[in-house]
């Protein structure tokens, strides 16, 4: 069985409901093997947008399959 995999998905939103992308702002970051080294990029993309408070970005995970 294979393990999931991980993505950084996010980029700057219309407002801080934050249920819309600016077009043009998307980003979308891996595929990593490891959520450990997901979770190291994403504290660091974070950290780089934070003083802008309609930018963020969150980890999701592929399910694993056999």
């Amino acid at each position: 069985m294979q393990n999931s995999r991980f993505w950084i998905v996010g980029g700057e939103f219309t407002s801080t409901d934050f249920s819309q992308v600016v077009e043009g702002t998307e980003q979308v970051v891996g595929p990593m093997e490891c959520r450990k080294k997901a979770e190291q990029l994403w504290r660091n993309m974070s950290e780089q947008d934070r003083s802008q408070c309609n930018i963020r970005y969150s980890i999701v995970s592929e399910p694993a399959f056999a």
